[in-house]
This record gives structure tokens, C-alpha cells and sequence, in this order.
């Protein structure tokens, strides 16, 4: 039987550098999508899957995302104090989403290494890996299909959706073999494949769920470009060692909020969607002249 997933570790140490000057001061995780920040749509996916413990690797010009996650006694005070009810339910629930625990990324080494700081916190546990800048929206919801998957196969999974041809090279293509339903098995991955050289259109990233053997691939990894150290190549040396599925999320929208086209794309959908502004917001999106 699969032993139960209980931790979830969220890489967000990265400088942001493609939304400078806006996270010059301010983590590009923070960014809001409408009034939530980008970080806490990832965290509460999680939550809603069952994940007890939130492990976050964070670097020195991180510490709003912890602020974020903690408890905010004056303005707690100030909202009840005030009779804003609604909002302080919603301050007080992030607090209580889950047991949040922090490490420091302390180098710039890459996102497996980002991963690799997380292990003494991990143990011998199975754990997803969600980025803190990017998710996916499904029903059913992605996290939830992996780790389906995961307790029916007892084996690692990985996300994946259909790419158009004109963007294969931007991802890791997965070479597969069909296993049942949008359950497959990972022969391989070709990160950012040349034209003409991708093994499918099925792209794996996003959500993983590891077992902690995954801890003895990134550990014997020699550093690659820019001594960086690299997810994608401890998935292709484990790989060789025992079975790995991939789950083709089913009606999964993904938003890459790490560019600045995909954060634009999210922040207009949720608008959308929002019970604040979906009316004003749609009437005046019809009005423009495009």
C-alpha cells in the first residue's frame, strides 16, 4: 500500500528577474492575482488535496511570503475592531491552511538543488513539488489525479498537457508508452527539444509527486550550466532505475505565471471569474477597441 502524501516543497527562492522592477523588493510569488497572491493559489491546491505540511524554500529577499503565511495580530485587531467579519476570515484562514515550514535556498544552484535543501525535512516520505509561480486549473483538480495515480501505482508521477508543435521546444517532452486512460510511462524526457526532435507533444512539469529516492538522483548529479543542478535530469536518472508515470490532467488550463503573458493571461481570467469585478471587468474589456 502507498504510503500517504502528506508534504508538499514549493521552490521560491528565484530572483524574478523577468518582472523587474516589480520584484526588485517584492517576490514574484507575491504577485496578485486580483487580490490573492500567486503563491497562494499553489498552497491552497495542495491543502485541498490533503497536504498537511507546507515546505517552502525561500532565500534571504523572501521574507514577505513568510509575513503572508503568518498570523497578522494588529490587522486581525484593527478588522474585527472595524466589524469587517468577511475579511477577517479570510486574513485568519491563510494562517491556518497548513503547517508551514521554511528553508533557505542560500546559492542560486538551480531548481533541483532548491529541492535537494528540502530533504532533512522530507525524511522517507513520498512529497509533491509544485513551483510557486505556475499551476494548473482541472476538474478534476491536478493535484488530486496525481496522487490517484501515485497510490494506485506506488510509483513516482508527473504532470503533463498537450503542447502545440509551435512550443515543444519550451518544454520537456516526455517519450511515453500508454499504460490505460491518460495514465502513461515515462521512457524518458527531452528538455526544450530541437525542431523535429520531440519524442510526443506530451509535456511533463508543473506538479511532480517523488518518492524520497529522488533525494539519491539529485545528490549524485553533477552540476550542469551555470553549476546549476537540475530537476529534470534527477527525473532522467531515476528513470532508469524504476517505473515513472505521467497523468494527462484532464481539462487542465495551465497559467505560467513566471512570464509576464501568462500572469497577464491568469489575472484577466480570474477577473473574470471574480464575484468583485467579473461584471465591471467584462463589460469593460467588451468596450475596448482592439
Amino acid at each position: 500500500m502507498a504510503q500517504k502524501v502528506r508534504k508538499v516543497v514549493i521552490p521560491a527562492a528565484g530572483f524574478g528577474t523577468r518582472f523587474l522592477p516589480a520584484t526588485k523588493a517584492m517576490p514574484k510569488e507575491m504577485l496578485p492575482i486580483v487580490d490573492k497572491p500567486i503563491i497562494q493559489y499553489v498552497v491552497e491546491q495542495a491543502v485541498e488535496a490533503g497536504i498537511e505540511q507546507v515546505v517552502i524554500v525561500t532565500g534571504w529577499h523572501k521574507r514577505a511570503i513568510e509575513d503572508h503565511f503568518d498570523k497578522h495580530f494588529e490587522l486581525e485587531a484593527r478588522l474585527e475592531k472595524d466589524g469587517k467579519t468577511e475579511l477577517l476570515e479570510q486574513v485568519r484562514r491563510i494562517s491556518g491552511l497548513a503547517d508551514f515550514v521554511y528553508v533557505r535556498q542560500k546559492e542560486p544552484l538551480g531548481n533541483g538543488h532548491a529541492v535537494l535543501v528540502a530533504k532533512d525535512i522530507i525524511g522517507d516520505e513520498p512529497f509533491l513539488v509544485m513551483w510557486g509561480d505556475e499551476f494548473f486549473v482541472s476538474d478534476p483538480p491536478p493535484v488530486k489525479q496525481l496522487i490517484q495515480a501515485y497510490e494506485k501505482y506506488d510509483a513516482p508521477v508527473i504532470a503533463a498537457i498537450r503542447i502545440a508543435q509551435k512550443d515543444l521546444g519550451k518544454y520537456g517532452i516526455a517519450d511515453v508508452s500508454p499504460v490505460e486512460g491518460n495514465i502513461f510511462k515515462i521512457n524518458g524526457i527531452v528538455e526544450k527539444p530541437a525542431k523535429g526532435e520531440a519524442p510526443s507533444n506530451l509535456a511533463t512539469h508543473g506538479n511532480y509527486l517523488f518518492t524520497p529516492d529522488i533525494f539519491e538522483s539529485l545528490e549524485k548529479l553533477k552540476p550542469g550550466k551555470n553549476g546549476e543542478i537540475w530537476i529534470i535530469d534527477a527525473i532522467v536518472d531515476l528513470v532508469k532505475k524504476r517505473d515513472i508515470y505521467a497523468v494527462e490532467l484532464k481539462d487542465a488550463k495551465y497559467y505560467d505565471c513566471g512570464s509576464k503573458i501568462g500572469y497577464l493571461r491568469a489575472v484577466v481570467d480570474f477577473a473574470l471569474e471574480h464575484e468583485d469585478t467579473n461584471g465591471e471587468f467584462r463589460n469593460y474589456l467588451k468596450g475596448l477597441e482592439l
